[in-house]
């Protein structure tokens, strides 16, 4: 019994195919991450998660599936009175349990200007402490960005300028909420992961965690309490060793389990079961089975 505590079903042309392979893997839970293409398609997810309980699924069982809902860095200069609204009526719904993923990208050339992002995950955490829903967070730093990138995101030659932004964000508009949330894909470093769990977050781990030279985040996983980690896919993304380089799905958030099971010297079973906790304690409405 596992949970994928983030996934992008909405890039499946043959999702029927990708829920059945991830339950009878095991995986109990999904939550899809409804950023689309953009504000105008961050809705897809919470169709999926809709689609999910209808009667024909009592006979062909899929994964319970949940959603979010937000407005990625990549496309923060869309984050509009309007797109912000709509991510308003969205998160407001029962089966939409976060707002994300929304945070911070300082990697890609093209992406808005840094002002410009932290002016819509501003703006996100505000939607997100009006609905009382937690959010999940990406954050990508210069670190191995192109020199043209480095110039155009990081302050004084800072590569870790986007961490330390998103958590002075964090501490100024999120931690007096008292909500908490996800460091989705968790790839910073021990002093990043302990000011993450100081301000309420749980560490998600990603496929990239099997990766040999993730030596980091390993130490990370291994030593983070066993209350407040999670684990998940990114798929399509980040397949895990030895599928790296396949289009990655939620079934494959086994193979990431069993390699933090081994990380951290338990069993699978017991970090399923943690993990599955975790996740239930983090969205308590997600603890009843789907009807």
């Amino acid at each position: 019994m596992l949970i994928d505590s983030h996934c992008h079903l909405d890039d499946y042309p043959n999702l029927p195919e990708v829920l059945a392979a991830a339950h009878a893997a095991g995986v109990t839970t999904l939550l899809a991450i409804g950023i689309g293409d953009g504000p105008s398609s961050m809705d897809r997810a919470l169709h999926i998660a809709n689609r999910s309980v209808e009667p024909e699924h009592r006979h062909n069982p899929i994964p319970q599936v949940f959603a979010s809902a937000g407005i990625h860095p990549q496309e923060a200069h869309q984050a509009t009175p309007q797109a912000l609204a709509r991510l308003e009526d969205l998160a407001s719904q029962p089966r939409c349990i976060a707002v994300g993923e929304i945070g911070l990208d300082y990697y890609h050339l093209d992406n808005p200007d840094a002002a410009t992002q932290q002016a819509a995950f501003i703006a996100q955490l505000a939607v997100a402490a009006k609905v009382r829903k937690p959010i999940t967070l990406h954050c990508r730093t210069s670190e191995l960005a192109t020199p043209a990138a480095k110039a155009k995101f990081e302050s004084h030659g800072n590569p870790n300028a986007a961490w330390d932004d998103m958590l002075a964000i964090l501490r100024e508009h999120w931690t007096p909420t008292g909500l908490p949330g996800i460091m989705h894909c968790f790839s910073g470093n021990e002093s990043q992961a302990a000011e993450s769990l100081a301000l309420g977050f749980y560490l998600s781990f990603a496929g990239n965690l099997t990766y040999p030279k993730s030596t980091v985040i390993q130490a990370v996983a291994a030593s983070a309490p066993a209350d407040r980690i999670l684990v998940e896919t990114d798929a399509p993304f980040l397949a895990p060793i030895p599928l790296r380089g396949q289009t990655n799905q939620p079934a494959n958030v086994v193979l990431t389990a069993e390699f933090l099971a081994n990380l951290r010297g338990t069993t699978p079973e017991a970090l399923a079961a943690q993990t599955t906790a975790n996740f239930h304690t983090l969205f308590p409405s997600t603890s009843a089975p789907t009807a």
